[in-house]
């Protein structure tokens, strides 16, 4: 049951990062005004560029930009990924201890527990042997 949840969950995280990339994809990208442009000529290409973007369909991404983009998400996948290396890099010595440190536990604990019903077995006194009726044997 709790596999199906984490199914479920893996697969609505990446229904959801498809649907981010390909909002991205649609979607044209914003203009932003330079400061070396006089502030009538900003405010004449903000104002024709909003009523133009409202009135045309939404433009098609340029091939750089899809690289750029399809670059950048793997850059960010790279990154995830050696970071997530590195932490287990750096925790591996700490688990393998760990590990070693339960096995001589359990090493320790098997002995002990030999070594007593050996000891319990040798230092106790012999019991006397009862006799079974023969009516039970039967």
């Amino acid at each position: 049951m709790m596999r199906r949840q984490q199914q479920d969950q893996q697969s609505r995280v990446f229904y959801e990062l498809s649907a981010l990339v390909l909002n991205i994809l649609r979607s044209p990208p914003s203009q932003i005004p330079f400061p070396d442009h006089s502030t009538a000529e900003a405010v004449s290409t903000t104002s024709s560029s909003s009523t133009s973007r409202r009135s045309s369909p939404a433009a098609q991404i340029s091939p750089a930009g899809f690289a750029s983009l399809l670059l950048g998400i793997s850059l960010a996948l790279m990154l995830c990924g050696s970071v997530t290396f590195f932490i287990g890099f750096i925790l591996m010595p700490w688990v393998l201890g760990l590990v070693m440190v339960f096995y001589v536990a359990g090493i320790v604990s098997a002995l002990s527990m030999l070594g007593r019903s050996l000891l319990c077995y040798a230092t106790a006194p012999p019991t006397p042997r009862k006799d079974i009726p023969a009516w039970k044997l039967l």
